[in-house]
């Protein structure tokens, strides 16, 4: 059915009995209908299409409602649907932030400025802990903190070029790079730094929250290291075996947690592997005296036989002239043996 463009209730009907009607009156006249009744009839006629003009006029005027509020109701559900992403981005954005950031979410206690100084150890090294990985001592030694208070002002989102494990380079973020020119691995600390960054790196794996029984092994780890039989002996390979035997087994600790095999107590010394370390560490040390010692012995017979070679030489030039008086020669012999590095012949 077509649709209405007007309102049929707005519309009246017209004046059959006025002559501009007199032909459409003519064809309902006849013998049984007279005009006066064919102008009733057309009136009828007017009316009921009328009627049926309305009807549909309520129809369309209801469907245009029902279709404007079916439209109003999907543009409300889409702009409540946006919002909702809306806020929902927001806080996604909100918990990310305080998860990247959670220094700046929290709490301030009403506490008054404390007398100890806060140690704040470089980013590279509480990203670390973060994570739960391994990271060198060395970051909360002194020498380790003073580098970061230096680096402090650098921004931690900033990028840089670094050079990969396989040799590539790639940009990364400077919060995660490390200087690995300064940072002394910790088999190469002196055991008074070893003891200061123990109880420094414990603190800060209490802010990063980790486990407590992991907390607790590492702070016994490290203590029994440091109240050990080899820190008092006199003998020096013993103090530097706990400081190896400490890197090495942190070190395969971590990679044994991330392992099918799982973690282990690192608290409890190993004995037999400290013994081994000290032994190894001896070897090593004995195995760097005797190449000094070659070396030296190498290049004190080197010197000697160019030392040799050049008085041979000397010599020689006299050999061809028999005329040369034995005085001569016993002069210029004389004048070689008291050149610097000379020596006399045997």
């Amino acid at each position: 059915m077509p649709r209405l463009l007007s309102d049929p209730n707005l519309s009246f009907c017209p004046n059959y009995a006025d002559d501009a009607f007199i032909n459409t009156r003519l064809q309902l006249t006849n013998e049984n209908i007279t005009e006066p009744q064919a102008i009733v009839i057309l009136r009828n006629i007017w009316q009921a299409e009328n009627n049926a003009a309305k009807l549909q006029w309520q129809a369309q005027v209801d469907e245009d409602r029902d279709r404007r509020e079916q439209l109003e109701r999907l543009d409300n559900e889409e702009q409540e649907r946006q919002e909702q992403e809306t806020r929902d981005e927001e806080e996604a954005a909100r918990k990310e932030d305080r998860k990247k950031n959670k220094h700046k979410y929290t709490a301030i206690p009403k506490l008054d400025v404390p007398l100890k100084s806060i140690i704040l150890p470089s980013s590279y090294a509480l990203r670390k802990l973060d994570k739960g990985d391994y990271v060198e001592l060395w970051y909360f030694t002194n020498e380790g903190l003073d580098d970061a208070k230096l680096k402090s002002s650098v921004d931690e989102d900033a990028m840089i070029m670094a050079t990969l494990a396989g040799g590539d380079t790639a940009w990364v973020s400077a919060a995660s790079t490390r200087n690995a020119r300064a940072v002394v691995d910790d088999q190469n600390l002196r055991f008074e730094d070893f003891c200061q960054a123990c109880p420094r790196i414990i603190e800060a794996m209490q802010e990063a929250a980790w486990p407590t029984d992991r907390i607790q092994m590492m702070a016994l780890f490290w203590r029994n290291l440091q109240v050990h039989d080899f820190r008092s002996m006199r003998d020096p390979l013993a103090q530097r075996a706990l400081l190896v035997y400490q890197a090495e087994q942190r070190k395969r600790w971590h990679i044994a947690v991330k392992s099918a095999r799982g973690a282990y107590d690192l608290s409890r010394i190993n004995e037999v592997l400290l013994e081994r370390t000290r032994s190894d560490l001896y070897l090593e040390e004995r195995t760097k005296l005797d190449n000094k010692r070659d070396y030296k012995v190498s290049s004190f017979r080197t010197e000697r036989k160019q030392l040799h070679a050049n008085n041979s030489c000397f010599i020689s030039l006299f050999k061809p002239n028999l005329t040369t008086s034995k005085l001569a020669i016993r002069y210029m012999l004389h004048a070689t043996c008291h050149m610097p590095h000379a020596t006399r012949f045997t």
